[in-house]
């Protein structure tokens, strides 16, 4: 549609269409007017070219080329057909504007404007070209003389074409033609500046989508990486327990000693080809095989965070301007270590989100010890003043998704009614997806 809809209020969204076709109308009730009486068409040829210039019009809003060829037509037909009619009599320069007439030009200025904002450039031009190569052969080959019946020129002075009174109509077609390419000119800038506004929305949604999804990779990575030290820790010790078994057993069998051996061979497969993938991930950022931040001052060997240092991050947050109060209840059941890790990390990155959205704010951090796995709620209130604009927003969202869905959680994010957020998981303490009573719980 060459006028899109108003976006609000919802019950004018159709006012732009509405306002061109009551406009079609006034410029058919207008031409029908003046070719019925200064071009003395009469009826039905005067009355039916006005409507068709008004139907033009309209009909442009959904059709513009068919439009346009109705307009065109319509005004060579009453153009051609008035030469064969009497000019209006009286003193020099009475007679009517010809080719075009006012409401000719206006509809068909009308016409080429849509079709300019519809059809691709060159369309445009080849419209505008055959309109003044009408208007040309109409004004400048048929000419005035054509236009007044024979007889005409043997009358007075001031009637005929070319003497000091001037010509008995008023010539429009230099008019019309300037008019009508101001118009495609105007048209075809606001296409194009429509279609660039169109291809720049439309890349801006492809680089935020690629960029989620770089993130989403990234943090995959990431957890990855944090991972390997409680796989390859489990791998280890499945190695030398396999190797110390058979010391453990009396006369052990050859059998057995065959079991051990290959779980010994497997664990150690296993943990070789556990660092062969950790080396490709690490090699993406060998400053930081962590992804913890070396420049921080954190060592690339340094153990993974657990629970057990949830303090010293509360620390650092009061430190930094929040005010973070804890919570934690339920009898504290050994988790996986995985688990520990993820339940460390998700409230890392809802202290952080707080101190860059939420500066100023009062954060409750809640830990929720349950049988079947721990649940994490950490709420900010309503930030104490504006927070300046940050260009990585959200993104620390699809990481905790990607930590929870990994271990079978939940994740709730919400806005609360005061005006904070609300970061609530779920995670099974041994990895397992919880039931149905248990997810209910993780609902802010």
């Amino acid at each position: 549609m060459p006028l899109p809809p108003l976006s609000r209020p919802r019950r004018l969204r159709r006012l732009p269409h509405v306002v061109v076709c009551l406009v079609a109308f006034g410029l058919g009730l207008a031409a029908m007017d003046e070719l019925s009486g200064s071009y003395r068409l009469g009826f039905p040829l005067g009355t039916a070219s006005g409507f068709a210039l008004g139907a033009a019009v309209a009909l442009a809003l959904w059709r513009p080329i068919p439009a346009w060829w109705l307009s065109l037509g319509s005004t060579v037909v009453a153009a051609a057909a008035a030469v064969r009619t009497d000019p209006v009599a009286g003193f020099p320069g009475s007679g009517p504007d010809w080719p075009w007439s006012g409401p000719a030009i206006t509809a068909q200025a009308i016409v080429l404007f849509l079709l300019a904002l519809r059809t691709p450039t060159r369309v445009a031009v080849g419209a505008l070209s055959l309109t003044g190569l009408a208007t040309y052969g109409l004004q400048g080959l048929a000419g005035g003389p054509s236009y007044l019946r024979p007889g005409m020129l043997e009358g007075p002075s001031y009637l005929r074409p070319g003497t000091l009174g001037g010509p008995s109509y008023h010539p429009t077609g230099a008019t019309a033609v300037i008019v009508f390419a101001i118009v495609v000119l105007l048209g075809t800038a606001l296409r194009g500046r429509r279609e660039a506004r169109s291809q720049l929305v439309e890349q801006a949604s492809l680089t935020e989508e690629e960029r989620a999804r770089r993130t989403v990779l990234e943090e995959r990575s990431r957890i990855a990486r944090e991972l390997h030290d409680v796989v390859a820790h489990h791998m280890s010790v499945i190695s030398i327990q396999a190797q110390v078994a058979p010391h453990l057993v009396e006369n052990p069998t050859d059998e057995l000693r065959e079991n051990l051996h290959g779980i010994r061979q497997n664990a150690l497969e296993a943990l070789t080809e556990l660092r062969r993938v950790l080396g490709v991930l690490r090699s993406e950022n060998p400053e930081d095989p962590y992804g913890l931040g070396a420049s921080a001052g954190v060592a690339p060997d340094a153990p993974q965070p657990t629970l057990d240092r949830l303090d010293a991050l509360v620390e650092n947050t009061r430190a930094a301007g929040l005010d973070v109060t804890t919570e934690i209840a339920g009898e504290q059941l050994p988790l996986a270590p995985g688990v520990e890790l993820s339940a460390y990390r998700i409230i890392q990155e809802a202290l952080s989100n707080a101190l860059r959205h939420a500066p100023g704010s009062a954060v409750k951090v809640e830990l929720w010890h349950f049988p079947r796995g721990l649940q994490v709620r950490v709420v900010n209130s309503r930030p104490a003043f504006p927070a300046p604009p940050s260009p990585g927003a959200g993104h620390g969202l699809l990481g905790m998704r990607e930590r929870v869905a990994m271990l079978g959680g939940t994740l709730v994010t919400s806005e609360t009614s005061c005006g904070g957020f609300a970061v609530a998981a779920f995670l099974p303490g041994n990895g397992v997806e919880p039931t149905d009573d248990v997810t209910r719980t993780t609902t802010p």
